[in-house]
């Protein structure tokens, strides 16, 4: 017979699942957003063009995108903890190789493709995976906000620590520090250790296989527009993280700003998870999507016709950190309410992926575009249109179970 206290001690302990995947989420992003601080000194020391840095950040999202996929079905196959520990194993060695890089190749092998990798395997989207399986249906959008908001936190604590730490002992140091941090992921991932199975024996959901959930996947029109609709979101943030500390001090202000506009957006953006993992619960997550993208889209009209100044710089970067990463908890609550939890991780991934092709072309041709024009202009004008098309392309997504889990449920 099995009692109560029984269940209490072989369940699992939410308190500290959600605690130990905050603190995954915030090590991972952290190094990541602050990306951007190491553009000027690398390039100054290595004689590099400004595409050359630009394009080692671009291979590094894309690879972070098409690791997602691959990061999700070993954690659903072997678990959060193995995934995560091989991640942080990459992720070291490309921050470590990373620093005697002295040819554009180097730079693209660490910088771009193994700490874009290491990421891919250790990153939030695994932490929400294993969220999703460990709360109830109800909690889950506001987990999900929850380590979304710790990733943006990590923003927040590593922009200004980078920005220190490279004024005061160069980027190179500052990179193993970095390193030494993200060592710590595998000790906090053992509380996330685990995989689907193990949270739904005896569910008919779970007879579904791999095949047969990407099928299922690509042939329902909402997780297609939700695939295409969150290239966007890629597109946004990676640009602005990486290219608006340089436009900062382009347009002659002091280059500090850059490094506390990128920690305002991760301080705003910590508000704008958790609130926007409140209101995905509550009301409908497309049209919310939809208010998100065509707000980013004003914002970025705003910033760019009217005068670049610090008020202008901080107004701008709050409105955005508000906006930053608070498509993820409604996107990922979406994936979780068409399909269920089993195979999470691996359906995220696919439209992570597709964040992650927009972030390489927002870092790459924001590089590109500056070097042939000497200017942010087009880009900047290119992701309002696509604010506009993101916003359309969300809100006919119907929120609602496929029918396999709908029929389910009924019987």
């Amino acid at each position: 017979m099995t009692t109560a206290s029984t269940v209490g001690r072989t369940g699992p302990n939410i308190p500290l699942v959600i605690a130990c995947g905050c603190l995954v989420a915030l090590i991972s992003f952290g190094p990541r957003s602050a990306m951007g601080l190491f553009f000027q000194p690398m390039t100054d020391a290595r004689d590099w063009s400004r595409e050359i840095f630009a394009l080692a950040l671009a291979i590094q999202n894309l690879m972070w995108g098409i690791g997602q996929p691959i990061a999700g079905m070993v954690a659903d196959r072997f678990g959060t903890w193995k995934a995560m520990t091989f991640g942080t194993l990459l992720y070291a060695i490309g921050l470590i190789l990373m620093i005697d890089a002295q040819s554009a190749v180097a730079l693209h092998v660490s910088a771009g493709v193994l700490i874009g990798l290491g990421i891919a395997f250790s990153s939030f989207s695994l932490v929400l995976a294993a969220f999703g399986r460990t709360v109830t249906p109800a909690q889950r959008s506001l987990a999900f906000g929850i380590g979304t908001a710790s990733g943006s936190l990590g923003q927040f604590l590593f922009a200004p620590l980078g920005a220190t730490l490279i004024e005061n002992i160069g980027w190179q140091d500052t990179l193993i520090v970095f390193t030494g941090l993200v060592a710590l992921i595998p000790l906090l991932a053992i509380a996330l250790r685990g995989k689907p199975e193990a949270a739904g024996q005896g569910n008919p959901a779970n007879s579904q296989n791999l095949m047969g959930a990407m099928s299922e996947a690509f042939g329902t029109r909402g997780f297609v527009l939700l695939t295409i609709g969150f290239f966007v979101c890629g597109f946004h943030v990676a640009f602005i993280t990486v290219h608006l500390p340089p436009f900062i001090a382009d347009v002659g202000l002091d280059p500090r700003w850059g490094g506390w506009a990128i920690a305002l957006i991760g301080l705003c953006n910590v508000v704008g998870s958790l609130a926007s993992g409140y209101i995905g619960g509550r009301f409908s997550k497309p049209i919310f999507l939809s208010l998100i993208y065509i707000s980013r889209a004003v914002a970025i009209f705003a910033f760019i016709m009217l005068p670049v100044t610090p008020a202008s710089v901080l107004i701008f970067s709050g409105v955005m950190g508000l906006l930053w990463l608070s498509t993820v908890p409604p996107t990922s609550g979406l994936v979780a309410v068409m399909f269920g939890p089993r195979y999470m991780a691996t359906l995220f991934g696919f439209v992570f992926l597709s964040h992650q092709i927009g972030a390489f072309l927002g870092v790459w041709l924001g590089g590109r575009l500056y070097d042939q024009t000497g200017s942010y202009d087009a880009i900047w004008w290119l992701g309002i249109v696509l604010g506009i098309a993101a916003a359309v392309i969300h809100w006919p997504i119907e929120e609602k179970p496929v029918p396999r889990l709908a029929q389910e449920a009924a019987e």
